[in-house]
């Protein structure tokens, strides 16, 4: 009789040594079983299939993502780590503002040599970061993981929307990604570095314009940037300027502030919330501050008109940075 090793017997054995399924061939042949066999069991038809060079999945349907991670691992070897648009899914990033695909990148450090093969995508680099470990996978932060990502693509409007989405999640700033981009290799940066440098150069330059330009008005605004909060203590909003005397809060919004032109979902929360406490607003566009500033200073002074002639609402600044 045929000696098929302890795996004919326990095939549980497999599934204990592999990962989601997914396992060396070296492993296999660790339980007896010889390659021909592995080989004929992941023909067409057989019920395995090779993922990558050495690596096999226990089952012959369609891989599911974590599976094709767990293959890169394995493959890649120890001190790998994923990076780029899988790393940023891993982080939490919403599939819809990605490049869609099952393509994996993958960081190994300089010294080892590892080919690129399949849908796996290696990097050899002098700047390997500390992984974080997200659903046991060992996952570069999520600046590197986004500057991976967009210096893989070529137009501009991918490259900004996998920015936009990593800055609007709060874990990652403009400056913050471009330090990155800036530090490591310069292949691919050009896109994401003019937007970035953009983006940054919009804020500054627009909170210049609007000191410079609230100069112009009859009153002042009393505070920039303050916190304001509600009669209960409850977070209301920060506006860029605030009269406090009567309540009167100045925003300066458009998606070069909020990093998204179709989800103005955090400024209508924010703008409702100052509504229900009796709070006006006046929104200005950045490019007004610029092009239309007589028309910016007219309603201003139309809004501070309306609000000095209402009561007061009962609301209150805190971290507040006087004029």
């Amino acid at each position: 009789m045929v000696n098929r090793g302890r795996w004919a017997q326990h095939p549980e054995l497999l599934l204990e040594r592999s990962r989601n399924g997914v396992i060396r061939v070296a492993d296999l042949e660790s339980e007896d079983m010889s390659s021909s066999t592995i080989y004929a069991r992941c023909l067409p038809g057989g019920p395995w299939q090779r993922l990558l060079p050495g690596i096999v999945l226990l089952h012959n349907t369609e891989p599911r993502p974590e599976e094709l991670i767990s293959a890169a691992l394995l493959y890649s070897g120890g001190k790998s780590m994923l990076t780029g648009v899988a790393a940023c899914l891993q982080h939490g990033l919403r599939p819809a503002a990605l490049p869609q695909g099952n393509d994996l990148h993958m960081l190994i450090p300089h010294e080892r040599k590892v080919r690129s093969t399949g849908f796996v995508t290696m990097e050899r680099t002098i700047r390997f970061p500390k992984p974080r470990a997200i659903k046991g996978v060992p996952t570069a932060p999520l600046v590197r993981a986004t500057t991976d990502a967009v210096r893989r693509l070529r137009e501009s409007g991918p490259v900004e929307e996998v920015l936009i989405e990593a800055v609007q999640s709060g874990r990652c700033s403009p400056q913050a990604l471009l330090g990155e981009l800036n530090s490591g290799t310069q292949r691919g940066t050009a896109i994401p570095r003019r937007l970035l440098s953009s983006w940054i150069d919009i804020r500054s330059m627009a909170e210049s314009r609007a000191r410079t330009l609230s100069r112009r008005l009859p009153t002042p605004p009393s505070h920039w940037n303050c916190k304001v909060l509600d009669h209960r203590g409850e977070y209301l909003g920060r506006p860029d300027a605030w009269w406090d005397d009567i309540a009167l809060a100045w925003e300066i919004d458009s998606f070069d502030f909020h990093f998204r032109r179709a989800d103005y979902s955090r400024t209508l929360n924010r703008n409702t919330r100052y509504t229900a406490a009796g709070i006006l607003v006046v929104q200005t566009l950045p490019s007004r501050l610029r092009d239309d500033p007589a028309g910016v200073i007219g309603e201003l002074i139309a809004a501070h008109e309306v609000a000095s002639a209402r009561p007061r609402p009962t609301v209150h600044v805190t971290d507040a940075n006087a004029a």
